[in-house]
């Protein structure tokens, strides 16, 4: 008696509609809807709304022993959540590649602006320097250009 207090109240009525409308559906023999052994289609069949089937907990406990437990399209949502959760495990990692990447390509091409400079120096044609060589006059004494 404690466990009919905590469930919700359904009528009398609503939880004979539901349970013949879940004979109709297990028998195969659904006379207002497709015959798929979804709670829709059985609150649909028993002609009550989603939330009086919703509160009759124990003719639900029920349909899922006698319909298979989850069915297809509840599998397919678990199987779509999965494959989201490795897809964001794998963008995450992807995105982690890719801040390594960058973090090497500007380490590159700070390295190869600085080997650029100091090869420009070694061939003395450094742009920052003002000074001009110094060229030696035939006679040897050393002239200005």
């Amino acid at each position: 008696m404690a466990a009919e207090m905590n469930e919700p109240t359904v009528s009398p009525t609503s939880v004979t509609k539901l349970r013949e409308a879940m004979d109709r559906l297990l028998s195969g023999k659904p006379l207002r809807t497709d015959g798929r052994l979804i709670k829709e289609n059985l609150y649909k069949e028993a002609g009550v709304s989603r939330a009086t089937m919703n509160r009759a907990t124990s003719i639900l406990a029920e349909w899922e022993d006698k319909s298979g437990g989850p069915q297809p399209r509840d599998r397919t949502i678990e199987h779509l959540q999965a494959t989201d959760v490795e897809h964001r495990a794998t963008i995450k990692n992807l995105r982690q590649k890719i801040r390594g990447l960058e973090d090497q390509l500007t380490a590159a091409a700070t390295t190869i602006g600085e080997l650029h400079v100091e090869n420009q120096i070694l061939r003395g044609q450094d742009p920052t320097r003002n000074v001009s060589p110094l060229r030696q006059d035939v006679s040897g004494a050393a002239t200005r250009r």
